[in-house]
């Protein structure tokens, strides 16, 4: 055998012979008073993150600065109130800075728009049709939420999804009795009637915050409560009406979590498969004191099948409330949540401690992996989001109406970190850093990476794809993994190469946005680059 293959070779048996001693991550408490609980958090393209709660909640622990006050006439709680309701996390310094929201956030929903604006939408009382925008800048820099006084939702939207369109326009869909969808910035088409919200509507609303992922054919998939159809925003047409997916409602309040599974250039992005995991049992809301286990199961779903069946598999822990994250490895993180019970105020009990790793390509009944145990409860009003560093940032809990600490799951305002499996000190011998990437691209356009690496490389190279989702009620609006067609690699120096790949030939199989730009070396990704992925002309 070639020396320098040998030695590769042998740093593989290495790697992987260490996986059983070291494979179930790691936590890190990143700062233990963020002042605020997180409810909605979203990653920017500087790498801050934006945390966001509700209003009319009483004081935060965090106060406005300069002696900022909110007077709010139609506050619930404080019509005059000098503390904080939002902070932008910068991950490189552990520090927050305060944030000026005005009008009620409270389960309100939201997405980044192609020029890298946080869009958010809706919330409860005076928030419910507010329009606001947050234009991220530099860490060092004072950029704050603006509120429209001007435009408004055309529909009050508590407990709505929004969902970015190659179009680059946001749809919103849905809310508390909500049975319609509208878009931003505003179509046409004004506000469209929407049949399905209203078909799974039942005595606890099991159709909030509907789970919406766009198909590479610039369709769209959607679940609430238990059904799922493709939908032809445009038309509004139904074009497939999917089986109801066995056992438990799957939205809030009894709120499981879904995903697209990872869209694949093996495939020229023609195939899109659905995975739909927990939630609670019919009734767990409605009579919160007996405290009913959550779901077990996952249902997953090839929806371009031209007979889509529901292909259930069994969990390792009950779940419902988790959160859902793709990883850069093409795995899925299954984070937080309760094992009894359902979303609501005190609703769950026995917190889901254990984070479990879902591998979409193994072979069934081998695909779930339990992890590191955490020891915070993350429950009601928790967030995930992946970070460009691989890690998963986890903010908030609070199952409480206000903010309340000496209690049994009290309200959480430390801000952690967990470490998958493929950032364990034995992995970093395959680890790939990025050196020189494009901050743009077109579609259909080559996309060349350089990268380095601690040895040499034995394998091909993945470029993946991760968009940053707006997370909150444990969906992560917005989230895709697109694995890109590449050639390479082609060393160019001692343990460096050039990597090109190809970008997403159209904006239906990844709307124009910001995106984490990942080198993956057989399962353990680089740190990200953000490269923009420029709307058409």
């Amino acid at each position: 055998m070639n020396p320098t293959k040998l030695l590769g070779f042998i740093f593989l048996i290495f790697i992987f012979s260490s996986l059983g001693d070291a494979g179930g991550g790691s936590w890190e408490l990143l700062l233990q008073n963020a002042g605020i609980a997180s409810m909605h958090t979203a990653l920017t393209h500087f790498g801050t993150l934006v945390l966001l709660d509700r209003t009319d909640i009483g004081a935060s622990l965090l106060n406005l600065p300069d002696g900022t006050c909110r007077n709010d006439p139609l506050d619930l709680m404080l019509k005059h109130d000098c503390s904080a309701h939002s902070v932008l996390y910068d991950p490189s310094t552990n520090t927050v800075r305060p944030l000026t929201i005005l009008t009620d956030t409270w389960c309100s929903s939201g997405q980044f728009m192609p020029d890298g604006t946080l869009l958010q939408t809706g919330g409860d009382y005076d928030g419910a049709t507010k329009i606001r925008t947050f234009t991220p800048c530099d860490p060092s820099g004072t950029c704050d939420w603006v509120e429209s006084s001007t435009q408004f939702l055309q529909e009050a939207r508590w407990y709505a999804t929004n969902q970015l369109l190659p179009e680059g326009q946001q749809i919103i869909i849905g809310g508390r009795r909500a049975f319609n969808y509208e878009f931003l910035p505003f179509s046409s088409l004004g506000l469209v009637n929407f049949t399905l919200l209203a078909a799974t509507n039942d005595p606890e609303e099991d159709n909030l915050y509907p789970f919406v992922h766009l198909l590479p054919d610039g369709t769209l998939f959607i679940f609430a409560n238990r059904d799922s159809i493709v939908l032809d925003y445009n038309t509004n047409t139904v074009l497939k009406t999917l089986p109801t997916i066995p056992g438990e409602p799957r939205n809030y309040p009894s709120a499981g979590s879904s995903v697209l599974l990872p869209l694949l250039s093996a495939n020229q992005f023609l195939t899109a498969e659905i995975l739909v995991c927990g939630g609670a049992q019919y009734g767990a809301y409605l009579n919160p004191s007996q405290q009913l286990l959550c779901s077990s199961t996952c249902g997953r779903i090839m929806v371009t099948d031209a007979a889509p069946m529901w292909s259930m598999e069994t969990m390792p822990i009950n779940r419902c409330m988790g959160d859902m994250i793709i990883l850069p490895s093409q795995d899925i993180l299954i984070i937080n949540g309760a094992q009894q019970g359902s979303q609501g105020w005190g609703d769950a009990s026995n917190p889901a401690f254990t984070p479990v790793l879902y591998s979409p390509y193994a072979t069934v009944g081998f695909r779930f992996t339990t992890l590191t145990p955490g020891t915070i409860p993350r429950m009601y009003h928790s967030t995930a989001n992946l970070l460009p560093d691989g890690r998963i940032f986890l903010a908030g809990s609070n199952p409480h109406q206000f903010y309340s600490f000496n209690v049994e799951f009290p309200t959480e305002l430390r801000l952690e970190a967990f470490s998958p499996p493929y950032l364990n000190d034995t992995q970093s011998v395959m680890k790939p850093t990025i050196v020189a990437a494009p901050q743009q691209v077109n579609y259909g356009a080559p996309l060349t990476i350089l990268i380095t690496t601690p040895v040499v490389l034995t394998g091909l190279i993945e470029v993946n794809l991760v968009s940053s989702p707006f997370v909150t009620h444990s969906f992560a609006q917005g989230q895709r993994l697109l694995s890109l067609d590449s050639s390479g690699p082609v060393q160019t120096a001692a343990n460096t190469y050039e990597i090109t790949a190809t970008a997403p030939l159209t904006p239906m199989i990844a709307p124009p946005s910001y995106y984490m730009l990942f080198a993956v070396n057989q399962g353990i990704p680089s740190i990200a680059a953000w490269v923009q992925l420029l709307a058409p002309i």
